[in-house]
């Protein structure tokens, strides 16, 4: 619920991976703890519809686990160790991934400015070391320009509904030491005029084929805010939220969440009980809106472009 798409892929295989290390699932019969296996995954792609990763990431583990099942002499037990193997390597890809996305996302940006910076950014949601196995794919873009002295100050908006801007990015550049400030939603069209906000840099859960991103609610309008005043909007993320099956944005599953996490806070009611609630997880940002670019691993891309070369 606090965490992106990159997250609920890796902590979904993590749990899985330590549920098959502490002995969970049949242990005597091959089809049995794939059957098991495929049921865990099934779960968790039910939990977030939205993201292409997920799906991805889901797909090739069944994958490699029927291509272990049909080879010959492998026993249960041999089959739960290179399970827990193969999710331990998802980890080390994804750390190494954000560390190249951070680094040419803050390249480029850097490029753009005059003198070469630091700058200014404004973020939304979390997409750092709590969303991602380290470092993270927007944040790692802010983490890269602070390890650089390139960084001024990020604005982290609060999130609404969740928070994940307040509670856990503004959290994490704390704890290391980069300048940061919350500001609510609905302050960050002010805050990219009157404060010098020069780039700003969001995640994404699915990119489809034309460049359209899905991203955490309130991205469009950033996007939109943005373009206004003439800031370079950027996306970061993997290639892996790349879907090129889906011609544009508008054919991107959006995941809605319960109306409660409007009207309730800790128990606590907000709101009438009764009112009638829209609460989408995701937006969709159209491509023409991303002047800055997508930032991957393999560098950053024209939106209607990064399917393609991917």
């Amino acid at each position: 619920q606090v965490r992106g798409a990159p997250a609920i892929a890796l902590l979904g295989c993590l749990s899985l991976a330590v549920e098959l290390a502490g002995g969970a699932g049949p242990s005597e019969d091959l089809g049995a703890l794939e059957e098991f296996v495929g049921q865990k995954l099934g779960f968790l792609l039910s939990a977030r519809p939205t993201a292409a990763n997920l799906g991805r990431e889901a797909e090739r583990l069944r994958a490699f686990v029927r291509q272990r099942v049909e080879t010959p002499g492998v026993t249960p037990q041999q089959l739960r160790e290179s399970i827990i193997e193969y999710i331990e390597g998802l980890l080390e890809k994804d750390r190494r991934d954000n560390r190249n996305i951070g680094a040419h996302g803050a390249s480029d940006i850097l490029a753009r400015v005059p003198g070469g910076g630091p700058v200014t950014l404004l973020t939304h949601c979390n997409t750092g070391t709590l969303a991602t196995a380290g470092y993270g794919t927007a944040l790692g873009v802010v983490r890269a320009l602070h390890q650089r002295g390139s960084l001024s100050r990020v604005f982290c908006t609060e999130t609404r509904p969740y928070n994940q801007g307040s509670r856990l990015s503004a959290l994490e550049l704390r704890h290391d030491g980069v300048p940061v400030t919350i500001i609510a939603d609905s302050a960050a069209a002010a805050a990219m005029r009157e404060r010098g906000v020069q780039a700003v840099v969001v995640g994404a859960d699915r990119v489809a084929a034309n460049g359209d991103v899905a991203n955490k609610i309130g991205t469009f309008q950033l996007a939109v805010a943005a373009w206004h005043m003439g800031i370079p909007f950027y996306v970061a993320a993997p290639s892996s939220t790349c879907d090129p099956t889906l011609a544009s944005g508008r054919l991107i599953p959006i995941e809605e969440r319960p109306g409660t996490e409007l009207t309730q806070l800790g128990g606590v009611l907000l709101a009438d009980p009764d009112v009638d609630v829209w609460n989408p997880a995701f937006d969709v940002t159209p491509h023409e809106l991303i002047t800055g670019g997508i930032i991957t691993e393999w560098g950053v891309f024209a939106p209607s472009e990064v399917c393609q070369a991917l």
